[in-house]
């Protein structure tokens, strides 16, 4: 009789070098990456992210530039350390989900490397709203914390999406990758909110709450318009996230 393989555990170090490759355009080697398994290191990931962002803007603010620059610097350092992946994912939804009118055109769409008017449309407004409230949230005097929790936050609900929901698709990256665990997407949630909780503390409440009804709305819709998740998904449930929780922290400024 056979011994019974050994399940694989929950989380490997190797998870955080594969989330920063698969994430971010930072010069990180993964070794043997397990995909999917991974996820829980996302918002990891995102932290990161939103660290040197903040750094960026820190520099910014040393050199005197006006707060409404030092939000596009900070917008602009995001998008070159993730290679605009999850603002690419956004405006592809945005023209498969209103330009088709099946499933099979959506996601048709969607592959299209070309960008049409709903998506140039839905990726300047949402650029617009981060930068209007990073502007906000910058003349409080914060930078770091919000920076790094927004963008852990963000992160995590892409591997709930990818544990929930079917891929509509059946190939392309969130295919490749994989299908996570629903304790590998949990998780990702809890050091998500851990990570917001540190740098937040209570404040954080009304982005997490914000984000979630974020998340559950995208995903809603592409359960409407293409009966499951793929990986531009994926990026658009970053985006309204990342979107709805600075708003939340804006808001309360």
């Amino acid at each position: 009789m056979k011994p019974l393989a050994k399940p694989d555990p929950l989380a490997q170090p190797g998870d955080i070098a594969a989330a920063f490759a698969l994430l971010t355009r930072l010069p990180v080697t993964a070794r043997n990456p397990r995909g999917a398994p991974a996820s829980w290191a996302w918002p990891l990931a995102g932290a990161m992210v939103g660290l040197i962002a903040a750094l960026s803007g820190w520099i910014g603010l040393a050199f005197g530039l006006p707060i409404a620059h030092v939000a596009l610097l900070v917008i602009a350092t995001e998008i070159a350390l993730t290679g605009g992946l999850h603002e690419d994912g956004l405006a592809d939804v945005a023209d498969g989900f209103w330009g088709g009118h099946d499933t099979s055109r959506r996601l048709e769409i969607m592959k299209d490397s070309r960008i049409g008017s709903y998506g140039v449309l839905v990726l300047g407004l949402s650029l617009l709203a981060r930068t209007f409230a990073l502007i906000a949230i910058f003349e409080t005097g914060a930078l770091f914390a919000p920076l790094i929790a927004v963008a852990a936050l963000s992160r995590a609900p892409m591997a709930v999406l990818m544990a929930a929901m079917p891929n509509a698709r059946g190939r392309g990256l969130s295919d490749h990758v994989g299908r996570p665990t629903q304790a590998t997407a949990t998780l990702g949630v809890l050091i998500a909110l851990a990570i917001a909780w540190v740098f937040l503390g209570g404040a954080s409440l009304a982005p997490v709450f914000w984000a979630t009804l974020g998340a559950l709305g995208v995903a809603a819709l592409a359960k409407a318009k293409i009966g499951g998740q793929t990986g531009d998904v994926l990026g658009a449930t970053q985006q309204v996230t990342q979107v709805v929780a600075l708003a939340a922290l804006a808001a309360s400024a």
